[in-house]
């Protein structure tokens, strides 16, 4: 499924009506060029999460943790020299905790990503906004895409 975004605010809109549908254990994929809206998008996720913490990109960090109704788990790999330093930070643990996780330029890290998961490639449009295009990767996130789109369709 491919969704054209305007601007920044429908852009952390579409973010917040995913989030409010996630569940313990789902995992996005966030790539695209820089300043193509994962970290917005991640902001919507936080607020659909019922978090009220500033979110900001984890790039020196690596990831980030908040707790709302679920805990949220905020990867990015930019810095990442190769998928191995992802074990070091505990990156295996992350994936066996209750919680979501959202991973900011997930195709660096590629090789150590779950086969059950969501990706979302998010690519600049000519008419100025932003288009993302949700790639289900398994029964449970191909279930949240049609949650999702059932969700749009009521929302507007």
């Amino acid at each position: 499924m491919k969704i054209y975004v305007e601007n920044v605010e429908k852009t952390i809109e579409l973010g917040a009506l995913l989030g409010q549908i996630l569940e313990s254990k789902d995992i996005i994929c966030l790539d695209g060029d820089l300043g193509a809206g994962k970290t917005h998008f991640s902001k919507g996720v936080a607020l659909g999460l019922e978090i009220e913490d500033d979110i900001t990109s984890p790039t020196f960090t690596i990831v980030q943790e908040y707790e709302g109704r679920l805990p949220f788990y905020h990867f990015d790999a930019y810095r990442i020299a190769n998928s191995e330093e992802m074990y070091y930070i505990g990156f295996d643990d992350y994936l066996n905790k209750e919680g979501v996780i959202i991973i900011e330029w997930s195709k660096l890290i590629e090789d150590v990503l779950p086969d059950e998961r969501m990706d979302i490639e998010i690519s600049y449009a000519l008419e100025g906004g932003r288009y993302f295009e949700f790639k289900p990767l398994g029964n449970r996130h191909e279930a949240l895409l049609e949650e999702l789109k059932r969700k749009i369709e009521k929302n507007g």
